[in-house]
């Protein structure tokens, strides 16, 4: 570590503690002290530390109680305990509580130092190890949700905080917008990824069907019903349950709808037992749910219980900068999976980019694949098109004499404008572009641009 080692003393002997913490100021580390087990569980509470150095036995919070109260709260920071009563029993369970290692007393300087380089050096392999981590869930995220426009950016931000959590989640967008994508990419990457994940679409089936496919029923619960069946909130046990166009439920299933998310418990068609779920539940709506609850349309304290965290997915018309993107995404995904490789001709990007896409990311999609599967040419043109993107009034081809960019070009053009409106800021332009600075400063370097500041 290149920064001073933040390092938190723990001892109810003041003699001792003043006298370590004079040696380890003395070695240049950032020394805290504290001179009860209370008083350092507290000190934690408010900052962190690289290394908690903790006496075991202590009046009141002793040193076991801090180790695994740190280990839960702060599970980052290295933990090693101190004892004049070193025994077999006391060290495995200082290490079975969390502690990643122990210190015999009396304390000799030259041993201390060697402990705590080690744990230093534990400290830069957790948090590059964490690193590594966010960075691969990152990359998992963008693999399945594509974009770089700011309106994307802070959607991969709250998806990725969130997805940690069991919060329930709002996702509000119009149709087509990437509802599910955002959906699964919460479960995928939360503590119940190996758990099931089923959606439903609430819009799609009738009342009666949605009530026995989510909560099951009991055989003879109606004409039909020749054995029981399990609901989708029980198979679901333990995983997610995404509930797409919940907008559009029944006044009668939001009231269920609500039980389960106040107490987990779902009751099957006819049946008089309740059974007890463990599910988390993310909503989509592309309606007004503020508004449908203002025209007692829809429960307000159902409204309230989704709204926990909620994600706005902006429309493919505005965030046009990421046409270019997805264009060149869905073009890889559908000419791979067909063997085929295809040009581009110069004149289509610009009716991508003049049509409006009241059909979103799925339309453009759709657009692709249909685009791919049809192709014989080797070149994907205008008329691969649909009608409706190549008769669009919008779309505007450029003068005869004018060669239209390629992808990279785009590319550099839009990070051009992003660095002109952070002002040259490469930092706060890397956070807006969704990538890290060596990655832009890289990209950068193919046409010379770097900025001086």
């Amino acid at each position: 570590m290149t920064s001073p080692a933040k390092i938190l003393i723990i001892d109810d002997d003041p003699a001792a503690l003043a006298s370590l913490g004079e040696a380890m100021t003395r070695e240049g580390h950032a020394v805290t002290l504290a001179e009860s087990g209370e008083e350092g569980v507290s000190l934690g509470r408010g900052q962190e530390f690289d290394v908690v150095l903790t006496d075991l036995r202590m009046k009141g919070v002793d040193g076991l109680q801090v180790v695994r109260t740190f280990k839960t709260a702060r599970p980052e920071t290295v933990l090693m305990v101190m004892t004049a009563f070193a025994s077999m029993d006391t060290v495995v369970e200082a290490i079975s509580a969390g502690a990643f290692d122990y210190i015999s007393k009396p304390i000799r300087l030259d041993q201390m130092r060697h402990k705590i380089r080690q744990a230093l050096d534990h400290v830069s392999l957790l948090r590059e190890n964490l690193h590594l981590r966010e960075r691969a869930q990152d990359q998992t995220l963008r693999d399945e949700i594509v974009g770089s426009s700011p309106a994307m950016v802070e959607v991969f931000k709250t998806i990725a905080k969130v997805a940690s959590s069991d919060a329930t989640v709002l996702v509000q967008g119009e149709s087509g917008s990437g509802k599910e994508l955002v959906a699964r990419s919460i479960h995928r990457l939360g503590r119940r990824r190996e758990q099931p994940y089923i959606a439903v679409n609430c819009a799609s089936v009738t009342e009666s069907l949605l009530e026995s496919e989510l909560f099951g029923h009991v055989r003879g619960a109606f004409t039909g019903a020749v054995g029981p069946k399990r609901g989708i909130f029980e198979s679901a046990n333990r995983g997610t349950v995404f509930l797409d166009e919940i907008g559009d439920t029944s006044a009668a299933m939001q009231s269920k709808l609500l039980r389960v998310l106040e107490s987990g418990e779902v009751l099957p068609v006819g049946g008089t037992a309740v059974i007890q779920v463990d599910v988390r539940i993310i909503a989509a709506t592309h309606r007004d749910l503020r508004g449908l609850t203002t025209e007692k349309k829809f429960r307000e304290d159902l409204y309230y219980r989704l709204q926990v965290v909620t994600i706005q997915l902006p429309p493919l018309r505005d965030r046009i900068a990421d046409i270019p993107l997805l264009f060149d995404h869905f073009l890889r995904k559908y000419s791979g999976r067909q063997g085929k490789t295809l040009a581009v001709a110069p004149d289509v990007m610009s009716h991508l980019l003049g049509y409006s896409w009241p059909g979103n990311v799925r339309q453009l999609e759709n657009a692709v694949e249909r685009a791919v599967a049809l192709n014989t040419s080797g070149v994907f043109s205008v008329e691969d098109l649909p009608q409706e993107i190549r008769s669009s009034p919008k779309a505007r081809p450029g003068p005869a004499d004018k060669s239209w960019p390629t992808l990279a070009q785009l590319e550099q053009d839009y990070i051009g404008e992003v660095l002109e409106a952070t002002h040259g800021n490469m930092t706060r332009a890397a956070e807006i572009l969704g990538i890290d600075r060596r990655t832009l400063y890289r990209k950068l370097d193919r046409t010379q641009e770097i900025p001086e500041g």
